[in-house]
Order: structure tokens, then C-alpha cells, then sequence
């Protein structure tokens, strides 16, 4: 995993050259955001719980999904499915700290749509539970921290698509 400092820095080292003016001004926003960053990590902490609680009532909890039949029927399957939403938020948290996305295709997305397709979990709705992770964060962080936030749960829907 690395941050926005190091991938400046590193890309930088690797040419031999020092951080032009481009790179020095993603830094100043990195830095600028920072607080912002910080604060949202916090509430997000404080309410993780909730935050996926939500996620998975507002995109699955009322389809068919969750009926007999369904890929969620199970109490086990559901709580896979309440398991991975909170792995999601906790890297996607991760990756908004850092202010780089690494994170997020080492430690989640390296492999896991395969994983998902040859479990038959259905990705689909995995990415439909993202995109509504993002709306309900936005609502608990407020809209500059949760266009942030939503950066990197948009990379995860990327990712799996």
C-alpha cells in the first residue's frame, strides 16, 4: 500500500527528476483534504456498523435475493454478504486516508470477481451494494467527504465490473 506521498515520490525517484509543479500541487490538495479525510475516517469508525446495516436494507434486503432461492437465503450466505460490505467500507476508508486507490486492487480486487464467479456470488448485485454504500456514506459524511469516500467505492465498482 502506498499514500499519495509515496506515489508521487516514487514515480519522481524512478525518472531521476525532481516533483514538478503538477505533482506538487496534487500534494498541496492531498495535504489540504487532509482534515477532511481524517474526519470522515472517524465517522465512518464510529459507524461502521450502521453504515452497512443500511447498505444492505437499501440494495438487498427487500429483493429476491434474500427469498428462498436466492444467493442470500441463507443466514450464512447473509452473513458473508454483511461481511464483505464491511471489508468494502474498511479498505475503501483505507484508500481515502492514503489518497490512492492501491490499496483497494492489492487487497480486495486482485482476483475477487473470479472468486465471486466461481462461488456464484452474484457480482451484479455486489456492485449495486457498493454504489448504495456510497449513497448511504454520503449521507453520514456530508457531500465533500462523501464525494471522497465515494471516489474509492466507485474504484471498487470499477474493479468488479
Amino acid at each position: 500500500m502506498q499514500d499519495a506521498i509515496t506515489t508521487l515520490i516514487n514515480s519522481s525517484d524512478v525518472q531521476g527528476k525532481y516533483l514538478d509543479d503538477a505533482s506538487l500541487e496534487n500534494l498541496q490538495n492531498y495535504f489540504r483534504s487532509g482534515d477532511l479525510r481524517a474526519r470522515a475516517a472517524m465517522t465512518v469508525s464510529a459507524n461502521a456498523s450502521k453504515i452497512v446495516t443500511k447498505t444492505v436494507a437499501k440494495a438487498l434486503l427487500y429483493t429476491d435475493i434474500t427469498a428462498p432461492g436466492g444467493n442470500m437465503y441463507t443466514c450464512r450466505r447473509y452473513a458473508a454478504c454483511i461481511r464483505d460490505m464491511d471489508y468494502f467500507l474498511r479498505y475503501a476508508t483505507y484508500a481515502m486516508l492514503a489518497g490512492d486507490s492501491s490499496i483497494l486492487d492489492e487487497r480486495v480486487l486482485n482476483g475477487l470477481k473470479e472468486t465471486y464467479n466461481s462461488l456464484g456470488v452474484p457480482v451484479g448485485a455486489t456492485v449495486r451494494s457498493i454504489q448504495s454504500m456510497k449513497e448511504v456514506a454520503n449521507e453520514m459524511l456530508g457531500a465533500e467527504a462523501g464525494r471522497e469516500m465515494g471516489t474509492y467505492l466507485d474504484h471498487l465498482c470499477s474493479g468488479l465490473s
